[in-house]
C-alpha cells in the first residue's frame, strides 16, 4: 500500500519538476541545476551514514553529472571571459572531489562540495532577475 503512494509521490514531483524545466528561463533553469546537486548530495550524505553503498554512488554520479553535464557545460567560456574560466575550474574541482568523497567515504569533502555549490547557488539568486528590484523596494 505505502509502495503505492511512494510511486504517486514520485511520479508527481517528477511531473512537477519536468514543467517547472520547461517553463523555466536560463537563470531558473541554472537555480534549479544548484538545487538538484545539492539534494543529490544530501542523498549521498545520508546514504553514506547509513552505509548505502550503491545508493551513496547513486547519488554522488547525479551529483556529478548535474555539476559536469549541466553547470558546467552552461559555461559560455567566450562570452564568460575570467568568471567563467573560474567556475568552469571550480566545476572540476568539486567533480573531483565528489570521485574521491565516493572512493573515500569522505564526508567532509560532501560538505566542502556542498558549501561551495551553495555560495555560487547564492550568488545566483543574488542576481537573479527582478532581484535588485525587490532589495531596493
Amino acid at each position: 500500500m505505502f509502495g503505492n503512494a511512494r510511486n504517486a509521490i514520485s511520479a508527481y514531483q517528477k511531473v512537477e519538476v519536468d514543467l517547472a524545466i520547461e517553463v523555466a528561463d536560463p537563470h531558473r533553469l541554472v537555480l534549479l541545476l544548484f538545487a538538484g546537486a545539492q539534494a543529490a548530495i544530501g542523498k549521498a550524505r545520508a546514504a553514506m551514514e547509513q552505509q548505502q553503498i550503491a545508493a551513496k554512488g547513486e547519488a554522488v554520479s547525479k551529483a556529478i553529472d548535474i555539476i559536469a553535464n549541466g553547470l558546467r557545460v552552461s559555461l559560455d567560456l567566450e562570452k564568460g571571459g575570467e568568471i567563467a574560466e573560474r567556475l568552469d575550474a571550480l566545476y572540476e574541482y568539486l567533480v573531483l572531489r565528489l570521485l574521491r568523497a565516493n572512493l573515500n567515504n569522505d564526508l567532509r569533502a560532501l560538505e566542502e562540495v556542498s558549501g561551495l555549490l551553495e555560495e555560487i547557488h547564492g550568488a545566483w539568486r543574488a542576481i537573479a532577475p527582478g532581484a535588485r528590484q525587490q532589495a531596493s523596494g
